[in-house]
């Protein structure tokens, strides 16, 4: 199902690709809940509240939806918004963020990726094309990546295919020599397809594709692709 003649490189999300994303977030919020209890008591006490807490996160989605793409700001308004409601000083949510957001780094990789994205790295270049704020630099998948475009700091996020193109042209390639390997249909498989790339779904959770279009090459997991790419 690809045509592995023109491929020259990868592109790769990275929150439930190469990690799953929300373990990492649930130990994120706990730390900064930790670092709220010493230096915003009041705050950590109105954080307390789960539903309280999604209530302003939504709110703060809705104020900026112009921001859309980049989840560091929304998490640092959201945390700013609390402090403001609880009576805490606002100027709080730089190091509260700051807290969260070393913790957000602490990625657990699915079991072979590692080996799998240090088989893939000796043949293609790899580039981490992500929606969401984490630095692959900063985890143990830093060392196999070239390089990393991120929604936050490119402006626009998947599927938007101007972020692939933009992945390509930081590879000095044409688009249809990328591939892109990404766990959502919509704006990993569809958005690089959109944008003239070949595409394989790392479905790690066994859904049926929600689409009507043919499904692409799909795989358990980042090692099985290894068995269609390499020798």
């Amino acid at each position: 199902m690809l045509n592995l003649s023109k491929i020259q490189a990868i592109t790769l999300d990275l929150d439930d690709t190469l990690w799953p994303v929300w373990p990492t977030i649930a130990r994120a919020e706990q730390v900064l809940q930790e670092w709220l209890s010493v230096h915003a008591p009041q705050t950590a006490q109105l954080c307390a509240d789960a539903d309280l807490k999604k209530s302003i996160r939504s709110e703060i989605n809705q104020r900026h939806a112009d921001k859309a793409h980049d989840l560091s700001f929304l998490r640092r308004e959201s945390i700013r918004e609390c402090l403001f409601r609880a009576g805490d000083a606002p100027h709080l949510a730089e190091p509260a963020f700051e807290v969260f957001f070393a913790e957000r780094q602490n990625v657990t990789l699915y079991e072979g990726v590692q080996q799998a994205l240090e088989r893939l790295s000796m043949r293609y270049p790899l580039v981490g094309l992500s929606n969401g704020n984490a630095d692959v630099f900063q985890t143990a998948a830093g060392p196999y990546f070239q390089a990393s475009l991120s929604a936050r700091l490119f402006g626009v996020a998947k599927p938007d295919v101007r972020i692939f193109h933009a992945a390509a042209a930081k590879l000095n390639l044409p688009v249809e020599a990328v591939l892109h390997i990404g766990d959502d249909a919509t704006t990993d498989v569809l958005g690089a397809r959109n944008a003239g790339m070949q595409t394989v779904w790392v479905n790690t959770q066994g859904h049926e594709w929600p689409y009507g279009s043919i499904q692409p090459l799909t795989v358990a997991s980042l090692v099985e692709l290894c068995d269609h790419l390499l020798p």
